[in-house]
């Protein structure tokens, strides 16, 4: 099957996409996939750190709210990580040429945007990293921002 760009559901542009394609969609879920290479944002010369796993993560999960919008026809809109639970990375770095999965499950979402996902990162079948992250998506990011919202 031939899913989305993943650009077009996450509200990052140019060298800020970090993941490649996505590879996995379901009601609940997602799956993406990146590989490092020398040109990847944040990447010395031995790979990128095991930190970046996290944004990989919160990106996933952008382009699981971005896919569901377009569901509802809508576009992707911003939101902000709010925290992440027990993040464990077996790995100080992903190294050069590493071809990552990064899977993503809802463990909640309410109607007021904040919701919850268990997240994982593999490389090949070794699972590398973990997490628990919270977000949140407001009705409108800009006026949340500046609060004027009744969020």
């Amino acid at each position: 099957m031939s899913w989305p760009d993943i650009g077009s559901l996450i509200p990052h542009s140019g060298a800020m996409v970090l993941l490649d394609r996505i590879i996995a969609i379901d009601e609940e879920s997602l799956c993406a996939e990146v590989r490092i290479r020398s040109d990847s944002l944040f990447c010395s010369a031995s790979g990128v750190g095991g930190w970046v796993g996290l944004e990989y993560m919160a990106q996933t999960i952008a382009a699981f709210a971005g896919y569901t919008a377009s569901l509802r026809g809508e576009a992707a809109k911003p939101g902000f990580l709010l925290g992440a639970r027990r993040y464990e990375c077996t790995r100080p770095m992903f190294s050069l040429g590493s071809l990552l999965k990064i899977h993503v499950r809802r463990v909640l979402q309410s109607e007021s945007g904040l919701g919850s996902f268990q997240c994982r990162i593999e490389h090949g079948e070794e699972e590398v990293a973990t997490a628990m992250l919270t977000v949140f998506q407001p009705a409108d990011a800009l006026d949340f921002v500046k609060g004027n919202s009744n969020e």
